[in-house]
């Protein structure tokens, strides 16, 4: 075992988060697409007709909810054949790693959030990416001392931290599974070696990233074969990734930590030409998955419970439900109701600017953030109803929560694009799974390990600076941190029992989908298919998105009259969700890419 221990934007990193990530924003997200009729089993179909119609999938024993129906179905095989949700996981990791590389894999790090139904206990696990030891604070800057544009950090060595998803998924499967571990990966192993069809959203992700894909000889050739992008439906393989299975098969995440296959990853990263990086063997070995306890906030008489530090979802999340949750908010067609989220929102994250970043590294307010009372004071900086007078907020603010210890930071100036996948996973035990995964940027670095999976850029979810005006920045690169994330796995609680698991992917957009969704299904009565479903409209820095081609476009005109700037957008959630009512499960897939949920 392990010893403990798109270009256009690139020069457009600027000195604030507002505009950073703004700019960042420029960038059109994937776009909406769906897996074709004749890649598809009879039942992963029907459960794709279900999601289009807008009707969730119901079961009575167990469900699992991801973003590929072969992932899918493999989960759904270990679950039928009495697997626990940790073991379904595994599998569904293992295929996702291979049928959608661009969003993650084995060179990426997740999020867990489980509920055990036999001791009753939240427990979160973080295999976030690591910085490099011999990392310095200047990582991400020039030689002037500005940072770097964010593509130029991002494709090659220089954005690589440790990877944690192998090891998560065995500490996962060691603690909670029954099943072998070998006979788990044998899905993904046969895909892999037989071949599976490109699907239309991978396809799409190829020929709009085709240019850095290019970059690097190993991965141009896997993607871009004679120069030119996988189309939709080309049969592929990778032999290179069923032999890494393999090799966990026989020697567990080990065999990604140590060996081989190891130092193919830290030459892959520390030969990169044009922008090396310093992941080490060192690195690899001393890598640990955290236990952390859950954060879980009031809301209505619920407790929304997810991932702390480094994250930022459960905390972010738990505000803008703590903050909306002391209003009627009326329908989803009425401005007002939307205002108020909306400016939760922004409350939330100008908080999520200041304090937010690794526990383990900075003093941060986590208990005092989510605070009931502090909730209740920042609501009132928003007001009631709209026939009260009461419009957008002009501007936010930090509030000042209650620290153990003080400690004063700068706003965080880094960026994320939206990228990720999201898995959701109810067992026939009762154990439930929320587990958000990625590779950060879609595709990570571009550099394809000699393993056959893509490596993470996961650190450039750091603020390239380290302080602003003489202040430091909490998110700041040091050797061992891990990025703040917004990644939000969440597990929605009541009276003790577990009544939802849902996520997203979406960068920092996910915090919204997840707590909108959560808000539509609870307060607007929508069943967890068309809370999904429902057009998203998005508030984090002040100007409003909406997406485009969706009913949220007719709120413009109203949240304008309130003060708001509008933003008409492409807005791609990756939305995954299984509800846990008394008549039985009720799964719900974002119609938005190909995901499906598939129960009995």
């Amino acid at each position: 075992m392990r010893p403990t221990l798109p270009l256009v934007v690139a020069c457009l990193i600027l000195t604030t988060p507002l505009f950073a990530q703004e700019a960042a924003d420029a960038v059109a997200p994937e776009g909406a697409t769906e897996t074709g009729a004749s890649a598809l089993s009879e039942r992963a179909q029907a459960a794709m007709d279900a999601r289009d119609a807008g009707d969730p999938v119901v079961a009575q024993d167990w469900m699992v909810a991801a973003a590929n129906p072969l992932a899918v179905e493999a989960g759904a095989d270990v679950l039928a054949a009495g697997g626990t949700a940790a073991d379904a996981m595994v599998a569904v990791q293992a295929v996702l790693g291979l049928v959608e590389p661009q969003s993650s894999g084995l060179g990426g790090g997740a999020f867990l959030v489980w509920f055990d139904a036999e001791s009753g206990e939240l427990t979160t696990l973080d295999g976030r990416e690591t910085a490099p030891l011999d990392v310095t604070p200047t990582l991400f800057q020039d030689e002037t001392g500005e940072p770097l544009g964010f593509f130029d950090a991002v494709v090659g060595g220089l954005s690589v931290g440790t990877p944690g998803t192998p090891a998560l998924m065995e500490d996962a499967h060691r603690r909670w599974g029954n099943a072998n571990w070998g006979d788990l990966l044998d899905p993904a192993i046969a895909l892999a070696d037989e071949g599976f069809a490109v699907s239309a959203r991978m396809a799409d992700s190829i020929a709009n990233d085709a240019e850095r894909l290019s970059t690097f000889p190993a991965t141009a050739a896997y993607f871009l074969p004679d120069g030119a992008p996988l189309a939709e439906g080309t049969l592929l393989q990778n032999a290179a990734y069923a032999d890494t299975l393999r090799a966990m098969q026989a020697q567990g995440a080990d065999a990604i930590y140590q060996g081989p296959i190891a130092e193919g990853i830290v030459e892959t990263v520390r030969s990169a030409e044009g922008n090396p990086g310093l992941l080490s063997l060192r690195d690899l070995a001393v890598y640990e998955v955290i236990e952390r306890p859950a954060v879980c906030a009031t809301y209505r008489d619920m407790d929304v419970c997810g991932m702390g530090p480094p994250s930022s979802g459960a905390l972010t999340v738990g505000q803008i439900l703590g903050i909306s949750g002391q209003f009627d908010l009326s329908t989803p067609d009425d401005p007002d109701a939307w205002r108020i989220i909306g400016d939760a929102s922004r409350l939330a994250f100008a908080d999520r600017g200041r304090y937010m970043a690794d526990s383990d590294y900075v003093p941060m307010p986590t208990e005092g953030l989510i605070d009931p009372a502090y909730l209740e004071e920042r609501a009132q900086l928003i007001g009631g109803d709209q026939t009260d007078g009461f419009v957008a907020l002009p501007e936010v603010s930090p509030g000042n929560p209650t620290w153990d210890h003080a400690q004063v930071w700068a706003d965080d100036q880094s960026l994320e694009f939206p990228s990720t996948s999201h898995i959701s996973i109810v067992d026939s035990y009762g154990n439930v799974l929320s587990m958000t995964t990625t590779i950060e940027n879609g595709f990570g670095s571009r550099l394809m390990a000699p393993g056959g999976f893509l490596l993470n850029n996961e650190l450039t979810d750091f603020s390239f600076r380290t302080h602003s005006d003489g202040i430091p920045i909490a998110n700041r690169i040091e050797p061992g941190k891990r990025p703040r994330s917004s990644m939000s796995p969440t597990i929605v609680m009541q009276d003790g029992n577990p009544i939802l698991a849902i996520g997203s992917p979406g960068g920092s957009r996910i915090i919204g989908y997840v707590a909108t969704t959560i808000i539509a299904h609870y307060d607007w009565g929508l069943d967890i298919q068309d809370a999904i479903s429902l057009p998203h409209a998005v508030n984090r820095f002040g100007t409003y998105d909406l997406e485009e081609g969706t009913d949220a476009e007719a709120l413009a005109e109203g949240l304008e009259a309130l003060g708001y700037e509008v933003n008409v957008r492409g807005l791609n959630s990756g939305l995954h969700a299984i509800a846990i009512t008394p008549d039985g499960l009720m799964g719900g897939a974002d119609p938005r890419r190909e995901g499906i949920a598939l129960g009995q």
